[in-house]
């Protein structure tokens, strides 16, 4: 424990973020880093508490208590060794994932809780900076080879793993470059490309070969991939987006949600954009749906230059903190604000949608809406529904971006000709425990498998599957599960 009194000295402090009206006319992500003296009161502040529920927040098992510690006492190679023993990717983890050990820790009872992604992004952008993350080998190769289709997270984590085994790995990825929904879909403002670019580098020194614009199914054979691999990690996202069909859906200016990011994340890039222009510049602008999707058409909206942004939510207003209903250790379903809620929306809640309306010219120019009452069912939880008498009205809308989640993995190309099960929810049928398909040397991992999730759950995922991958091919794994560290492996 770094300072036993420290949870009583200080009080949770976050970095500094560049103001909101500067940060608009920039892609560049904003939040600052902790000085010195910030970084180690914000560490001292964990309480190495008898049981850390931190742990069990944390899909990836993160030994937290422990890598605050070593941050304390400024021993960057002990806290950078604790952090990538669980996890592979802290630099993304600590700058888009929603903490649920945060939401689980302790301190966070009756206290502000210990500021543990923000932690997890000093150590490991600490340890770049001082040369402490090298490219790692494994000490002898199996002879066996694996391919992984898809480099999301939970792709690239099972690739990182099964290479660490001694396993000859090949990643498959349909796009231009490496890196999936964290390259794709998440806005630069909140995850800069070259953070990807450098980790892909590391792993191909290490030995990863990756193969981009390779579409599985298209104009890559699953037949060959079948025969020549001796086990194949299906890794590749959630990609079918929910609808809204309602009348004038067909309106130009109604946009999936993803197809507005990736433009503009290419645009950023400097990379070829296809299809016609999504811009928001001087248009009303309204996203539906309340999630972080939605918060990312928001904040990229808003440096297009709309003319005004709206969100809207079908579910009521979450409270702003915990309820009966919502006990620690569990994550809180609560009101969230993000920066790009920071930057200028207007947020609606309990909000359905009628129809969209259209211009006479086949352009969209408002939207429909009328306001819900939901009732709570004895869970505290929205039950059901019906529309308030008298409250619709027309919003003003020349662009509407749908954010309201995603059903599950496309089904043409590579799954329809693999042949694999898949569950009634329409993922890749892959057991818990196995992440075996119904093709034994096909396994899955990640959103492709569980469903729309988070980035820390996919690569808990892919590095689970990895295990299980490494089994099977050799009949036992040094691959552990995870609260062990895989460092032994590599030299």
């Amino acid at each position: 424990m770094g300072k036993p009194t420290g949870f009583l000295e200080f009080t949770r402090e976050m970095p500094g973020k560049a103001p909101a009206k500067e940060r608009v006319q920039h892609y560049n992500e904003f939040v600052e880093k902790y000085s010195e003296n910030k970084l180690n009161e914000q560490s001292a502040r964990c309480m190495n508490c008898g049981v850390p529920f931190c742990h069990s927040g944390c899909p990836l098992g993160n030994v937290i208590p422990e890598f605050n510690d070593a941050v304390y006492h400024k021993d960057w190679q002990e806290a950078y060794e604790i952090l990538t023993s669980t996890n592979n990717f802290p630099e993304f983890t600590g700058r888009i994932c929603p903490a649920p050990c945060e939401s689980a820790c302790v301190l966070g009872i009756n206290q502000p809780p210990v500021a543990i992604e923000e932690i997890e992004r000093h150590i490991i952008e600490v340890a770049f900076d001082k040369g402490l993350v090298q490219a790692k080998s494994p000490r002898v190769r199996t002879g066996k080879k694996v391919a992984v289709i898809g480099s999301g997270p939970a792709g690239l984590a099972a690739a990182a793993q099964l290479n660490y085994a001694g396993h000859n790995v090949t990643v498959f990825e349909r796009d231009d470059a490496p890196g999936g929904l964290l390259r794709y879909g998440i806005p630069d403002f909140k995850l800069e490309k070259w953070v990807i670019d450098r980790r892909v580098k590391l792993m191909e020194e290490e030995g990863v070969v990756f193969q981009c614009n390779a579409n599985v199914g298209v104009n890559i054979s699953v037949n060959d991939l079948l025969r020549e691999y001796n086990a194949i990690v299906l890794a590749g996202g959630s990609t079918i987006p929910r609808d809204l069909n309602i009348p004038g859906r067909e309106l130009k200016g109604v946009h999936f949600a993803m197809d507005f990011l990736k433009q503009q994340n290419k645009r950023v890039s400097n990379r070829p954009v296809s299809g016609s222009d999504i811009m928001a510049t001087g248009k009303n602008v309204v996203v539906i749906g309340g999630g972080d999707t939605g918060s990312d058409c928001v904040g990229t909206s808003n440096r297009h230059g709309a003319k005004s942004v709206t969100q809207l939510e079908l579910l009521p207003k979450p409270p702003g903190e915990r309820t009966e209903y919502m006990p620690w250790p569990t994550f809180p379903m609560i009101l969230k604000t993000s920066s790009s809620h920071e930057e200028g929306a207007n947020r609606q809640w309990a909000i359905g949608t009628k129809e969209f309306v259209g211009d006479g010219n086949g352009n969209l120019k408002g939207l429909k809406i009328v306001a819900l009452e939901w009732a709570l069912g004895q869970d505290g939880r929205p039950g059901s529904f019906k529309e308030v008498p008298g409250s619709e009205q027309e919003l003003p809308c020349e662009a509407a971006f749908l954010a309201m989640g995603f059903l599950h993995p496309q089904h043409t190309g590579m799954l329809d000709e693999l042949g694999v099960e898949k569950d009634d929810r329409g993922n890749v049928k892959a057991g818990e425990k196995a992440f075996q398909t119904s093709i034994p040397k096909v396994f899955a991992a990640g959103d492709m498998r569980r469903g729309q999730s988070l980035v820390v759950w996919a690569i808990s995922e892919g590095r689970e599957c990895a295990r299980k991958v490494d089994e099977f091919l050799m009949g036992a794994s040094q691959l552990e599960s995870k609260d062990h560290s895989l460092q032994a492996l590599a030299v």
